[in-house]
């Protein structure tokens, strides 16, 4: 059972308001900084939005390394068997990595003609974070990790997990083909120089790189929300029953998605009912995503899920078929969502929801 031990059987609401307050509070800046320098159409928009990604997870470790002092991995608590913690050194990297984000956006709005020097720099830090990332897991920290809720999980876990994920996300482009709700894209001129491929080759290998290879490189970026939503307050929000407790972590995840739906991402020009549209995305994806780190407790899962959505979202639903409007569509459109639900109906199912002794 995954659960960040704040010294409270219940709920320890004054550590969430204090996680869920700075999070709110620096991420809307964020995205007020965004909205100042021209919204979803700046070309800083890319780098604002992955560094606001950050931030769950950035206060959720600060938080758990220098301020709550019941939290298995504070600064002032040894390993048991008295060896360094391995965790705390993957934690330590993630902030840098976090300072390297917030540079590499400072760079991109002074000195727009350095873009090239800022993308290259951005993927030297992705994969820094994921090479740290096995490192610190492969040097001896198993025990460690698990007590930071970095649980690796089981290989087959995240192949089923991520599969389904993709099965899901392909399935919804094909419905909206079918039904013509939108437009294919010729992959041969999105890409240069690909004009002599095949395309099926091509497919394949635009796919595998941007669903596989991309989703490896975006974990860091996705464990920035899920060590926050999941591995944080997950464990203290199911404390009120879990299925109640990620109904209330999936309403709280949308809520920090309303700036940028707001700004027109996902739902151009719809955002009132793009709000609501979000916050029921949100909520049935909490119980996906809550579902597996109860079954595996594995946070890192859940961060790869999210990244392989994000992906696979990118490739199905905009690369190779973009619907006409994201609104009316599967995907995360109302008709995709409506399958979603049925998904998750069936999850709810599982005996995995029963609470646990020490959840209440």
């Amino acid at each position: 059972m995954l659960s960040f031990d704040t010294g409270k059987s219940g709920v320890n609401w004054k550590y969430v308001g204090l996680f869920l307050g700075l999070t709110f509070v620096i991420s809307y800046l964020l995205d007020l900084l965004l909205y100042l320098r021209g919204g979803l159409a700046a070309p800083v928009a890319l780098d604002m939005l992955q560094l606001r990604m950050l931030v769950p997870a950035l206060v959720a470790i600060v938080l758990g390394m220098f301020v709550f002092k019941e939290s298995p991995y504070h600064i002032s608590r040894p390993m048991p068997d008295g060896r360094r913690d391995r965790a705390r050194g993957f934690f330590y990297l993630y902030m840098a990595m976090t300072l390297v984000f917030i540079a590499i956006t400072v760079l991109a709005v002074a000195a727009p003609k350095l873009k090239t020097l800022a993308a290259i720099l951005k993927q030297a830090a992705l994969f820094a974070g994921v090479i740290g990332l096995l490192l610190f897991r492969l040097l001896g920290g198993r025990e460690s990790f698990a007590r930071a809720n970095l649980r690796g999980g089981r290989f087959r876990d995240w192949l089923i997990y991520g599969g389904a994920i993709v099965a899901f996300v392909g399935l919804q482009a094909a419905l909206n083909q079918a039904f013509n709700l939108g437009k294919a894209n010729d992959l041969k001129t999105l890409i240069p120089g690909a004009s002599t491929m095949p395309t099926a080759l091509l497919t394949v290998a635009l796919g595998a790189q941007t669903v596989i290879v991309g989703s490896l490189l975006g974990l860091v970026v996705t464990f920035g929300e899920e060590q926050g939503w999941r591995g944080f307050l997950q464990g203290q929000l199911i404390r009120l029953g879990r299925k109640r407790g990620v109904l209330l972590l999936g309403l709280i995840w949308g809520a920090w998605h309303y700036p940028i739906i707001w700004m027109g991402y996902n739902y151009p020009g719809r955002p009132i009912i793009g709000t609501f549209v979000m916050t029921l995305f949100t909520v049935l994806f909490a119980y996906v995503l809550g579902y597996a780190v109860l079954k595996t407790g594995s946070v890192l899962l859940a961060a790869f899920m999210h990244a392989i959505f994000n992906q696979s979202a990118a490739f199905f639903l905009s690369l190779a078929y973009k619907p006409n409007d994201m609104l009316f569509s599967f995907g995360i459109g109302l008709y995709g969502l409506a399958i979603f639900a049925v998904i998750v109906l069936l999850l709810l199912r599982d005996r995995v929801w029963k609470n646990a002794p020490g959840d209440t």
